[in-house]
């Protein structure tokens, strides 16, 4: 058993080895990149930094178990607690791990097949510094014998796993995405921040904008304008291979659309979009299109220039793909699902 003391160090180690540049870790990461395109070494670096900033400061962690007094009493029997990852963008189920992690129970994580690389260097270097790491966190592709489940995927896949996992304590998450509301008084910097929430990661993850909300007589020219810092994506074979499918449908369908020549926006009231595309559709009154959002489970986050006082799923520009500890994804909070197994 690592009592909790020792996780904590273990965590904070490990953020320490993120922000510290290392040949072993460009090595990992240009190993991530060859296994998956779209994982690129800036979008792995800039995974690493978040998690390393948001999630191993040893005084954000105290603070954050502070608010789980349970987790101060070691479990004599830990559960075994499993897993199974997302692997949409790099390191996407970080969160997951380090809850079950410092909770203290036993993980047994199914990995997806796009994200290995990074995860099984992380289980080996908690490994090196703590032998017995061996034997609190494993790698399998069958999740059984476990008393508790996490699991995230699409709205098809969840209904798998509600069937699969029905007699046991589960969270299970869905298809999520995020939006961004806009009233035309966005400054370049808050529009650039924007531009980071929807095009970092390629847009892939459930914390990237891809619908906007805009006002009558909306001028898009400075958001476009602003979509340039990720002019390169338009060179990246896969992006651009969705970028030509799209754009190719909507020629074909005659429908109108803008482009600053690798994001497609166009007029579209769903908040999935495909990749390379971002929706917008107009509203009327703010505060009850932000009340309506509030209670969409299918909203990650809502972008706004003004965020209401209990502002719940509202995020300031900019800070979509930064969350805290407490930023639990679908709003449950994971921790305390553990320490009361």
């Amino acid at each position: 058993m690592i009592l909790l003391e020792n996780r904590i160090a273990l965590m904070t180690q490990l953020g320490t080895y993120f922000m510290k540049p290392s040949a072993e870790l460009e090595d990992i990461i240009d190993s991530a990149h060859r296994a998956n395109g779209w994982f690129t070494p800036e979008f792995c670096r800039l995974a690493i930094h978040n998690i390393a900033t948001s999630f191993l400061d040893e005084k954000a962690l105290r603070n954050w178990i502070a608010q789980y007094p349970a987790l101060m009493q070691e479990r004599p029997e830990p559960k075994m607690v499993g897993i199974v990852m997302a692997g949409n963008i790099p390191l996407v189920g970080f969160h997951d791990f380090l809850c079950g992690f410092i909770s203290g129970h036993n993980l047994k994580l199914k990995l997806s097949s796009k994200d290995t690389v990074l995860w099984n260097h992380i289980i080996a270097k908690l490994t090196e510094w703590e032998p017995a790491v061996a034997d609190t966190v494993t790698v399998s592709e069958m999740l059984k014998g476990c008393d508790a489940y996490i699991a995230t995927g699409s709205d098809n896949s969840s209904r798998y796993f509600e069937y699969y996992f029905q007699k046991y304590p589960h969270i299970i998450r869905k298809n999520r995405t995020s939006v961004a509301i806009l009233d035309g008084t966005e400054s370049a910097t808050e529009l650039k921040q924007l531009s980071d929430d929807i095009n970092m990661f390629f847009g892939l993850g459930c914390r990237n904008v891809t619908q906007v909300y805009i006002p009558k007589d909306y001028q898009f020219e400075p958001l476009l304008q602003s979509f340039n810092t990720y002019i390169a994506h338009g060179d990246h074979n896969k992006f651009r291979n969705n970028y030509d499918f799209q754009l190719a449908l909507y020629l074909l369908n005659k429908q109108y659309y803008m482009s600053n020549g690798h994001i497609l926006m166009v007029e579209n009231p769903a908040p999935f979009a495909p990749i390379s595309v971002v929706h917008y559709t107009h509203y009327d009154d703010k505060q009850e299109l932000i009340n309506r959002l509030q209670q969409d489970d299918h909203i990650q986050c809502i972008t706004v220039k003004e965020r209401p006082e209990a502002s719940g799923k509202c995020y300031a520009f900019g800070a979509n793909q930064n969350p805290s500890l407490t930023d639990y994804a679908d709003g449950v909070d994971t921790m305390d699902f553990l320490q009361n197994l």
